[in-house]
């Protein structure tokens, strides 16, 4: 098994240390802009090998020199112009032109490989590299709300003193302010959590809890690199594991061609089957309101890319 991570940033670098640790492939390919970068990160890696219980092949390369890999991740992306990022979307305009240049690339020289974006704004990227590619939506996975649903299970933990786990509670939407939790099937041991009004208070710290961590040390990383590796272990192990993802779709629950995080079933060849949640009217319509937020984003920042360019869904 074959894993390329395309970006040498701190998510980048966290990642493949992740999967070194792990032991979840046997070649490892870590790549970007800068080659010394990438080669000094493989050199570290190999040198983490000797605490680990198997070998594994770990070199540093230059994006175009990746080829014939099994999975290809890409967590590259351009620095915010702005002093203090607000909002994901302000990376869109100069990712999407990243992505431009590289994805066509990726794509020719790893035909057979499944796309795992971590590159934000997630939900228009992981649109953007389903079309550059040409590769059938279920081959191009956004790591999406995966990252918030954890983050919300993990303070309903702590509210409710059950294991994060044991608990069933997705956030779906976008990986930013238009996102929404699904509390009306939230549950534990077959037990409904409830949509209260503290419940309420901890989802509105997970719409926040990505720019805290920014705020306080400038970037993040380690959850949103395990979660990527989560993701990875799914498909590597075709795990047919059960996670909130970005894709791209056609048609989800009367939604018409849009991206952004939904219930999926996750195996080798990446995306098994979308799931369809029951939501109460009020969340249909939250929904609803998120999907049009997003799309507008996609059409504004991919025009060109866009099937069906409608706002009104």
């Amino acid at each position: 098994m074959k894993i390329a991570i395309i970006g040498t940033g701190r998510v980048g670098s966290t990642l493949a240390y992740a999967l070194v640790i792990k032991q979840v492939c046997d070649h490892l390919v870590i790549a970007g802009r800068t080659h010394e970068k990438a080669q000094g990160d493989a050199l570290d890696l190999q040198h983490t090998l000797a605490f680990c219980s198997r070998p594994m092949h770990i070199e540093g390369s230059s994006n175009d020199q990746i080829k014939d890999a099994d999975i290809v991740v890409i967590t590259a992306s351009i620095a915010a112009d702005e002093p203090v990022l607000t909002s994901r979307l302000q990376l869109g305009e100069k990712n999407t032109l990243l992505f431009r240049e590289l994805i066509p690339m990726l794509a020719a020289n790893n035909p057979n490989a499944v796309l795992v974006v971590v590159t934000n704004p997630v939900d228009v990227m992981t649109y953007a590299a389903c079309k550059l590619s040409g590769f059938l939506a279920n081959r191009v996975l956004g790591v999406g709300t995966l990252v918030d649903s954890a983050r919300f299970r993990a303070l309903l933990s702590q509210e409710e003193h059950i294991h994060p786990d044991d608990l069933r509670a997705y956030i779906l939407g976008e990986h930013g302010s238009n996102q929404l939790p699904i509390l009306s099937s939230a549950e534990a041991g077959g037990e409904p959590l409830g949509d209260t009004p503290i419940h309420r208070q901890l989802f509105a710290q997970v719409t926040e809890a990505g720019f805290e961590v920014y705020r306080l040390k400038g970037y993040t990383n380690h959850a949103i690199a395990t979660a990527t590796c989560m993701v990875i272990e799914a498909v590597v192990f075709d795990e047919y594991r059960t996670m909130p993802l970005a894709t791209r779709f056609d048609d989800w629950m009367g939604i018409k061609d849009n991206c952004f995080s939904i219930p999926v079933v996750i195996g080798r060849s990446g995306i098994i089957r979308h799931l369809h949640p029951k939501l109460n009217d009020s969340e249909q319509q939250v929904l609803r309101t998120a999907a049009t937020a997003i799309k507008s984003a996609i059409v504004s920042l991919i025009p060109d890319l866009v099937d069906d360019s409608r706002i009104d869904i």
